[in-house]
């Protein structure tokens, strides 16, 4: 199988998409943060195009005006602040970078890594030469920047330093002189960070687990912040429904059900509101009243304490070890656990992953209002 790092990250975050894109070759429409990231990467490009002289912030700013796509907006309000905000993004980045000294190696360098009988393929945004070893960057235009933690941790920003060693072989040795970055061209940040070979090592395993994901044919749908932006809303069973005049269904009765269901929920939090306001209201006067029960013709309302104790681990250990009740009393934090395994090394994710078997499971619903 070929497979590039554009798809494994779809299939991470969706796979029923990848299927969608991959499988069923069904065409996305284009969004419009695509082709705006298209545009300044495109920009970049041109920036940085080795010639007897850089172009000028000018130059750069007539190249993303030509190549300005004003159909994909739905306003004209929506296109102005899309172009004034990217022409602020290039007038950032040349104030904070001198053109004329980066030393390019390398622009949008395609790359494929072979891995056993599959091959992994992309492409580089950008290679630097430094005063004592090399930089790989890649272009964001996002919105929203990673912590130095997950870049540390970033898959993508270690293919691509795999994918340079493949380039230069000789350069492993001075692994530690390789800088990996993202440049978030919104913010005018870069955010970088080294790989050592032990992290290198897990990239393969990655894409194999991927991999045997789809050739099992595991496409089910994953709901994410990212869903706004995806084309196959109307073919997703997360979100078809919300196409539902276009399928011309006739759902009176479960628009009822639906529109009755998020009245209640709105009302019970409504609700929560006002009991904790009277419940402030009756414990204050209990309190000025020196009382811990208050009667009314419509019943009796009593308070009690409820305290929480944290134990001392180490003596807690020591008296209940002895008697073999130790691990009795151990159990596992899911919430704690989920907060911390996003940036755990991929051997021990994987490790957890196949730690995990199914305790029970039930369906809920979430509310989100108009």
């Amino acid at each position: 199988m070929r497979i590039s790092y554009s798809a494994l990250n779809t299939y991470q975050t969706c796979p029923l998409k990848y299927k969608f894109q991959n499988v069923d070759k069904i065409k996305e429409p284009k969004s419009k943060e695509a082709v705006f990231g298209t545009i300044i990467h495109a920009v970049m490009n041109f920036i940085h195009t080795p010639g007897i002289l850089s172009p000028t912030l000018e130059q750069a700013l007539d190249y993303f005006s030509k190549n300005w796509n004003s159909d994909i907006f739905e306003s004209e309000i929506e296109e102005r602040a899309a172009f004034s905000q990217g022409v602020e993004m290039i007038r950032k980045y040349y104030q904070q970078n001198d053109i004329s000294k980066a030393n390019i190696v390398a622009l949008e360098k395609r790359f494929q890594i072979d891995l056993e009988e599959h091959t992994i393929s992309g492409i580089i945004d950008r290679i630097d030469k430094t005063e004592d070893g090399y930089e790989v960057i890649d272009y964001k235009t996002a919105k929203k920047m990673p912590s130095q933690e997950d870049v540390d941790n970033n898959l993508q920003l270690s293919i691509y330093l795999q994918a340079f060693l493949n380039l230069y072989p000789k350069e492993i040795k001075n692994l530690d002189k390789i800088k990996v970055s993202l440049y978030f061209l919104k913010h005018g940040v870069k955010l970088d960070s080294t790989r050592t070979k032990k992290q290198l090592e897990n990239i393969g395993q990655v894409f194999l687990d991927v991999i045997k994901q789809i050739e099992e044919e595991k496409f089910e749908p994953k709901v994410t912040p990212l869903c706004g932006w995806c084309g196959y809303q109307d073919r997703c069973p997360m979100w078809k429904h919300k196409f539902k005049e276009q399928r011309k269904i006739d759902t009176e009765e479960i628009n009822q059900a639906i529109a009755e269901y998020i009245r209640l929920k709105s009302e019970m939090k409504s609700q929560k509101f006002q009991l904790a306001e009277l419940q402030e209201k009756i414990s204050q006067y209990m309190d000025q009243e020196g009382v811990e029960r208050v009667f009314s013709e419509e019943g009796v309302i009593a308070r009690t304490l409820r305290q929480t104790f944290k134990y001392d681990e180490k003596k807690l250990r020591e008296i209940l070890e002895p008697l073999n009740k130790w691990e009795d009393i151990l159990k596992i934090n899911g919430t704690a656990l989920k907060n911390i395994i996003g940036a755990l090394p991929y051997e021990a994710r994987k490790k957890i992953e196949k730690a995990k078997t199914l305790n029970r499971e039930s369906k809920t619903f979430s509310v989100k209002k108009k």
